[in-house]
């Protein structure tokens, strides 16, 4: 089954090359410089630039804006699914896991809200989805709050050390794609 490797930037050349990953989506601070892993396409590999907060208005920070959810929604609609997708940012704790959560179910809508953030916990005891991005894919994805709700009730994740990468399956384990 296809899905998402979610890791910290430290890991993303050895994610890449273990789960063969073509395509990645990466979250970092504007202007953050690193190195696109030589096995991910150029054309396949979208930059945010975004900060990890919760509030618009801090400084210099640039917060989640519905444009950059809008810009992962069409990033995970135009995946292949033939390979996993890498979502990653600086520690894989809180905006990647977020993104995870709207590219699945940008991929997969026709799922339960409060499974899919149970499972995410599953996977990654150390995953704080970043809020405003749950938030504000919620509303994009036409959630109706159940999002939000869902990553609300699974709290925050057991403090992490950055090097916890993981793959959330953009499906429940053994349901089925319907064609």
């Amino acid at each position: 089954m296809t899905g998402i490797v979610v890791s910290p930037l430290a890991r993303i050349a050895e994610m890449a090359v273990r789960h063969g990953c073509r395509e990645m989506l990466s979250l970092l601070a504007k202007g953050q410089d690193f190195h696109r892993p030589a096995v991910i396409d150029r054309a396949k590999h979208l930059t945010i630039g975004v900060n990890d907060i919760s509030f618009v208005g801090t400084g210099d920070l640039i917060a989640p804006q519905e444009e950059h959810v809008r810009r992962i929604i069409d990033f995970a609609r135009d995946w292949d699914r033939t390979r996993p997708l890498l979502i990653h940012c600086w520690m894989g704790v809180s905006r990647s896991p977020a993104a995870a959560l709207i590219a699945t179910l940008a991929v997969e809508p026709d799922q339960d809200d409060d499974a899919l953030a149970a499972r995410l916990r599953r996977v990654s005891p150390f995953a704080t989805p970043n809020l405003r991005l749950v938030e504000i894919g919620d509303e994009a994805l036409s959630r109706r709050g159940r999002l939000v709700a869902a990553v609300r009730s699974i709290g925050r994740g057991a403090d992490a050390d950055g090097n916890a990468p993981f793959m959330l399956p953009t499906r429940p384990e053994g349901a089925q794609h319907a064609d």
